[in-house]
């Protein structure tokens, strides 16, 4: 299982989040990070995983688990 976490204590509103995977990540009406699951399939590891890395604020999270 592929969990991904979003901290809206940390978010800045760069909106890198959004570039990398628009399925998974949105921006609220205050600019902060949404996402649309909290899992994602391994199709979907690579994006989230580019996500996290392209945040600034560090405040996406990707956890891999068996």
């Amino acid at each position: 299982m592929i969990t991904v976490k979003a901290d809206r204590d940390l978010c800045q509103g760069h909106g890198n989040c959004v570039l990398a995977d628009a399925t998974l990540f949105d921006v609220d009406d205050q600019g902060l990070v949404v996402l649309s699951s909290e899992t994602v399939g391994p199709e979907g590891l690579a994006a989230a995983k580019r996500a996290a890395y392209d945040c600034p604020s560090e405040a996406i999270t990707v956890i891999e688990t068996d």
